[in-house]
């Protein structure tokens, strides 16, 4: 076991100093999902320019960390996670030489190993300030909830001020879902299924409890407002683990008392539509056909696959052109459910890769030391996973769902190495004046 003792370390705490930082840049890090603008090729260049950037800024604050003295000394466990994660992307690259489209293809995979640079580099720097700091520890989900607010608020606001932008229309014009131009109703609600589960998180785990329950009501307001079937879902296991492990009979209680008089409305509202004007469906109907999915899905597996079984049509394409339209079915770019994506665009040896990822990602949440971060990540895959299912998800396009199953990935694999060369103790003491003290436990 090691200790690190220093007084003018203890002076310039420098994980206070950086907090608010690494919630702005992931803040602005989500604001670059969203679609700015109406010209396509302009929202690429901006997307892809606020990427770069803001990569660039957490690189910075990690060189300038290690130019202070802070050791950047890590060691990884729970490896296969990662690794397989890694093959999925190696084969994503390496699927340029057969792709139906170089071009779309190598846009998708470079900006997800530019995000995965973030992820690793924004994971470092946590990491290393955890441990010169552990009275002042710094969660993911601390990070997550108020950068996701942030992100939320522009929507909420741009719901009064400009609705025709942050408003997306649809049953005909009958229902209105937040999202609008901006962002995929769904894609946001999923972010505000995940803020809700890092504000229970940071509730069990003793943070701020006005602050958190602030962020858990916004985000709650918003979800409710994008209209999202399978984020509500999400919303309502997350809520009940939480209250399944709380200790307070009462809470129980009050849970299932509110469960029983909101659901007739929430299921009325939000998931039969009810006062929609579909077409040629009735809102259960709708339900039951996953809106049009299941039939496109199944062209997709029987129509589409066959054509390109083991190698599929190269990253994140989905046919020989743009889009895919069955014998039966409406034509999309997308599949709108990401293990389906993995099957067309990497085929079966791909789905193999991303299933082996998965089964190592549960291994590495059963055997997580930390109870606190295991009883995170499973709720912080719940919407994630649940929105895989239907819309873009952890194996898709591009967005933002990605980035977090990278970090949730990297929580659990690295960590500090406290196993410094006589080098690296010398760099330490000279910079930070602290020593390493290290000592057995008897």
């Amino acid at each position: 076991m090691h200790m690190l003792a220093s007084n003018k370390l203890n002076a310039l705490n420098m994980s206070k100093k950086i907090m608010p930082w690494l919630i702005i840049i992931f803040f602005i890090r989500l604001v670059g999902f969203s679609t700015i603008g109406e010209s396509p090729a302009l929202a690429k260049v901006l997307k892809t320019g606020i990427g770069i950037v803001m990569t660039s800024a957490i690189l910075y604050i990690y060189f300038k960390l290690k130019n202070k003295g802070f050791i950047a000394s890590f060691k990884y466990q729970h490896v296969l996670a990662l690794l397989f994660y890694c093959a999925y992307l190696t084969m994503g690259l390496a699927s340029l030489t057969w792709s139906s489209d170089m071009g779309v293809s190598a846009l998708q995979i470079t900006r997800d190993i530019e995000m995965l640079f973030f992820s690793i580099f924004l994971t470092y720097v946590i990491t290393m300030l955890n441990n010169y700091y552990p009275e002042h520890k710094i969660r993911i989900a601390a990070i997550f909830a108020p950068a996701i607010v942030l992100n939320l608020s522009i929507f909420l606001i741009g719901n009064w001020v400009a609705p025709d932008i942050f408003i997306r229309k649809t049953h005909g014009g009958e229902v209105s879902r937040l999202g609008g131009q901006m962002m995929n109703p769904n894609e946001l609600g999923m972010l505000c299924g995940l803020c809700i589960a890092c504000c229970y998180s940071e509730l069990k785990n003793k943070g701020s409890k006005f602050w958190n329950i602030l962020m858990l009501l916004i985000a709650l307001y918003a979800l409710v407002i994008t209209g999202s079937r399978s984020s509500m879902i999400g919303f309502f296991l997350i809520t009940m683990y939480y209250v399944a492990i709380s200790k307070s009979y009462t809470l129980k209680l009050a849970v299932v008392i509110a469960g029983i008089l909101v659901m007739p409305i929430v299921i009325n509202v939000i998931f039969l539509k009810e006062g929609a004007k579909t077409a040629g469906a009735s809102g259960a109907e709708e339900v039951l056909s996953m809106t049009g999915r299941l039939p496109f899905w199944q062209a997709l597996l029987t129509e589409g696959l066959p054509r390109e079984p083991l190698l599929g049509f190269g990253f994140m394409r989905i046919n020989y052109t743009t889009f895919f339209q069955g014998a039966n079915t409406y034509p999309a770019a997308m599949t709108h459910n990401t293990f389906i994506q993995v099957l067309m665009n990497l085929g079966l040896i791909g789905f193999f890769i991303v299933l082996m990822q998965m089964t190592f990602m549960v291994r590495s949440i059963i055997r997580i030391e930390d109870k606190s971060l295991q009883e995170f990540i499973f709720t912080a895959l719940m919407p994630i996973i649940i929105n895989s299912f239907t819309e873009f998800g952890i194996w898709g396009e591009v967005n933002y769902t990605i980035l977090f199953y990278q970090m949730l990935i990297l929580s659990m694999v690295i960590r500090y190495n406290h196993r410094l060369s006589t080098i690296e103790k010398i760099v330490q003491e000279k910079k930070l004046g602290l020593k390493t003290i290290e000592f057995q436990k008897t």
